[in-house]
């Protein structure tokens, strides 16, 4: 049986804009209540104003008011699957840090939990 969160990243990475490096990534994220917001990445000629799709996918989700997420699914040309950046693990860590993340290549997929992806992440438990 076909994973739909995976299939929606899929159809978001077709959508990716990455004219510079080719590379591109769909993401989707699954709230509690079974809502999925999707997002792709988002270049730009100045490098670092480049937008991941998973923080895509999570704005759009927070920006409709979703709070509490519990599966992300990211799909690129990577073999073995990418996993999500470092700025990525940070924003997810924050928003859906119980979640699971579905990493999907081209032939194989991986899963991590966001709390192992980023063990000892920033939080608001350091601003005092």
């Amino acid at each position: 049986m076909a994973d739909s969160l995976v299939e929606a990243a899929r159809q978001a990475r077709e959508r990716a804009y990455a004219p510079y490096s080719g590379y591109l990534v769909g993401a989707a994220v699954e709230t509690e209540d079974g809502a999925v917001y999707v997002g792709c990445n988002v270049e730009n000629a100045s490098y670092g104003l480049a937008l991941c799709a998973e923080r895509v996918a999570l704005g759009s989700a927070v920006a409709a008011g979703a709070r509490r997420f519990r599966r992300v699914a990211v799909v690129s040309g990577s073999e073995p699957p990418a996993s999500p950046c470092g700025a990525c693990r940070q924003v997810l860590a924050e928003l859906a840090p119980d979640a699971l993340v579905i990493a999907v290549g081209p032939s194989s997929r991986q899963e991590w939990r966001v709390r192992d992806l980023l063990p000892a992440a920033f939080g608001r438990h350091q601003l005092a």
